[in-house]
């Protein structure tokens, strides 16, 4: 049976820190579902830098269909999580359900990536007290908050639980997730 990676995000997530990992893990034989608030077509976004701006832009990115809502994912059909950044964490920390499957993870020590904003959903579920973490450098504070020890590092892994700052370093971030999941999840 081949192992389930679960990816949970929602409209204005980062396109490229939603199907880089879908992509990368499906390459490996993992099969892949993306989970949000309910089952419909997300619009991603894509955040890039420009001169003259004090922080990044955002264009509207692809658009991808969710395979199920956050209200039927079983936590333990998914050998591993991963948590998108862009601004879907922001608004998806508040959605109960969401924060229900996120902590189940964590509680059962599987593994989990996360990456830019993503960060911000796992920190409302009290999940990162007492771990080391990087996230978009602007979370730093929320991060140092929610009792990490913030690195600025592009790819930190403590545990079972590997963040990264942005795409930007989504090579160094998936060759430790993959890692990660080799020995807590193998393919089959």
């Amino acid at each position: 049976m081949t192992a389930r990676i679960l990816i949970v995000t929602g409209d204005a997530a980062e396109s490229l820190e939603v199907l880089y990992p879908y992509q990368r893990l499906r390459e490996e034989g993992y099969e892949v579902h993306i989970a949000a608030p309910a089952r419909k077509t997300l619009r991603f976004v894509v955040h890039d830098f420009e001169d003259g701006f004090d922080t990044y832009t955002e264009k509207p990115g692809y658009t991808w269909p969710a395979d199920l809502s956050f209200t039927e994912v079983e936590p333990g059909e998914y050998a591993a999580l991963v948590i998108p950044g862009g601004r879907a964490p922001e608004y998806l920390r508040n959605d109960g359900e969401l924060r229900k499957v996120v902590k189940a993870f964590f509680d059962a020590d599987k593994p989990v990536a996360q990456i830019c904003h993503g960060p911000q959903l796992t920190a409302a579920t009290d999940s990162l007290r007492g771990r080391r973490v990087t996230a978009y450098p602007a979370l730093e504070l929320d991060m140092q908050a929610a009792g990490a020890t913030f690195q600025d590092a592009e790819v930190v892994v403590d545990g079972t639980l590997v963040s990264a700052r942005g795409w930007s370093d989504h090579p160094a971030w998936m060759r430790a997730f993959l890692t990660v999941l080799r020995d807590n999840a193998p393919v089959s």
